[in-house]
């Protein structure tokens, strides 16, 4: 919950606009600001404040206790220029959260966070538990000395602007071991505990076997993703009190799929219980890995018969793709989620004039794989090769990666053992189409008159089939120096079921500051005004010029009106 205090008539005029915005997350306290501060620094996981900031500096000092705990806070000044991170930065969401509320209210963020500064990523900020010397590690990467990566295996990590060796050291690790001097130790969640139990079984007992056999092998319960059990015992107590007191997952399987997993320490008991020869093992094991524990039972001091037990296994860390649309190449059309994907990635793989469009947004120390035109499946198979290592990977492309770009190849060379993730992108026919008016305001279909990798027989009959069927139609890849007739081909044969004046839209690096833009006719559009740069877009029998527009209806009522 976000607390929201205000002191002025100003303040709360944007307090209010806060808490209509994010009704579910916000909570405005009245009353004199002492008493509201001091009651929603209790309550709240983060704090507004329409206030000066030495205010809220003299207000929050007494009450802050320690960075992993406090709530953030953002101070919003009286004009709402600024949203500034005040307190809690990472630990406390505040920096994100300032630029939530920046964006909101028309404010400026204001971040002073060192880390965030100069776009290198916070060791506190990277999603699993880190332990150690983390601010003089973090102020040694910001000043350029030697920091060293120990890794005992590849996880996705950004890019951290590590080197082999250094008097500074970041270990990544499931071991349970102690940070040395000038080292930060960083938790993956690398561990699958998998769990069996006896009906009644008590939480006391499953959690003491699990922490045990984490401790004997050396371990650290901090690097457990998850306990995994089969489908009968997923309403089990004990089990169900264990994964919310270590704070992770409880993941369950049926009994057949555990079943066909080989496991080294098979057992009737279960399999007369429940229908498989294993659970703990099987569980654990199910979706690969080392097993580092085998099957353990529980130990009892009053002498009755184990009702627990465990496995531990290691799962090989999962590279992470994600396929990135960039849009038509106006900056303000690229998506917040594309610009995360980019800083989060510490590989880039992508067309050199793609990577030039955003290479001010990567982080430092980011390796970017270029390469031209034409090599599209050897970019595809660059990075899936990366992230199979175990990298955070961004492959990029146009508009929408998934629309005549890179999701298809990429996806088409990975396998189950990559973690994939899509991110949308404003592809070119809806850029043009905002230019242009609304022109696929009903069906409409993309069409690519490029026959590099499409016979045109196949093309040709798409054409056909969109022109009986009356659907508008935008045409990719239109024309080039080497293929100048296929755009007059397929006109001809729309023209065969649409009038000549027919409203077609011609844009050209829609949303570029280079961008041009035209509306014209079936009959009179020129092809050789037309290039690879260049979207058509052909209207259908019912669209209209309107006012300079291109506007389809949403349905058939002009034509009837026409009558």
């Amino acid at each position: 919950m976000i607390g929201l205090i205000s002191a002025t008539s100003a303040g709360a005029a944007a307090r209010d606009r806060l808490a209509a915005a994010w009704p579910d997350r916000t909570r405005v306290y009245e009353g004199p600001v002492g008493d509201a501060v001091r009651a929603a620094f209790a309550e709240c996981e983060q704090l507004v404040c329409f206030l000066a900031t030495g205010a809220v500096v003299r207000l929050v000092a007494p009450l802050l206790g320690d960075k992993t705990s406090d709530p953030g806070v953002v101070c919003v000044d009286e004009g709402g220029r600024f949203a500034v991170s005040l307190v809690g930065g990472h630990g406390g969401g505040a920096n994100e959260l300032a630029g939530e509320v920046g964006e909101l209210l028309g404010a400026r963020p204001v971040v002073t966070t060192a880390t965030d500064a100069v776009g290198v990523p916070g060791l506190d900020t990277l999603g699993f538990p880190v332990e150690g010397d983390v601010a003089g590690v973090s102020r040694a990467v910001l000043d350029g000395e030697p920091v060293a990566l120990k890794a005992d295996f590849a996880w996705p990590l950004p890019p951290l602007r590590v080197t082999s060796e250094g008097s500074y050291a970041i270990r990544l690790t499931d071991r349970l071991v102690e940070p040395a001097a000038h080292e930060v130790v960083l938790r993956p969640p690398s561990l699958v505990v998998g769990v069996g139990a006896s009906k009644g079984a008590p939480v006391e007992e499953v959690l003491g076997l699990v922490e045990a056999a984490l401790r004997d092998a050396g371990l650290s319960a901090r690097s457990i993703a998850e306990l995994a059990t089969v489908d009968a015992k997923a309403g089990e107590p004990g089990i169900v009190e264990a994964a919310e007191s270590l704070g992770v997952p409880l993941v369950t399987y049926s009994a057949e799929e555990l079943a066909q997993v080989d496991v080294p320490n098979p057992s009737d008991a279960p399999l007369a219980a429940v229908g498989t020869p294993s659970v703990a093992e099987a569980a654990a094991l199910v979706r690969g890995g080392e097993l580092l524990v085998p099957k353990r039972k529980s130990d009892r001091t009053d002498g009755q018969p184990a009702m627990a037990t465990c496995a531990v296994v290691r799962r090989p860390a999962r590279g992470r793709l994600a396929v990135v649309g960039l849009g038509p190449g106006a900056r303000d059309l690229l998506t917040p989620r594309a610009k995360a994907e980019l800083r989060r990635a510490s590989v880039l793989v992508g067309l050199d004039q793609y990577v030039d469009q955003i290479r001010d947004l990567l982080r430092p120390g980011t390796r970017i794989l270029e390469s031209g035109l034409g090599a599209e499946e050897e970019r595809a198979r660059t990075a899936v090769e990366e992230a199979r290592k175990g990298q955070a990977v961004a492959l990029i492309g146009s508009g929408d990666a998934g629309v005549y770009a890179m999701a298809s190849p990429a996806l088409a060379e990975a396998s189950d053992d990559i973690d994939v993730i899509g991110v949308p992108g404003v592809t070119a026919a809806l850029a043009a189409a905002a230019i242009l008016g609304a022109p696929l305001g009903h069906d409409h279909v993309s069409i690519s008159l490029s026959d590099l990798h499409t016979p045109w027989e196949v093309i040709e009959r798409r054409v056909r089939a969109a022109a009986e069927a009356d659907i508008v139609v935008t045409f990719y890849n239109p024309r080039s120096r080497g293929r100048d007739w296929q755009l007059p081909k397929a006109l001809a044969i729309l023209a065969e079921h649409r009038e000549p004046t027919t409203p077609v839209g011609v844009v050209r690096n829609a949303s570029r500051p280079d961008g041009s833009s035209r509306l014209t006719t079936l009959a009179a559009l020129d092809p050789a005004t037309v290039d690879m740069m260049t979207v058509v877009t052909v209207g259908n029998t019912a669209t209209r010029d309107i006012a300079g527009r291109m506007v389809t209806p949403r349905g058939y009522r002009w034509q009837e009106g026409d009558k």
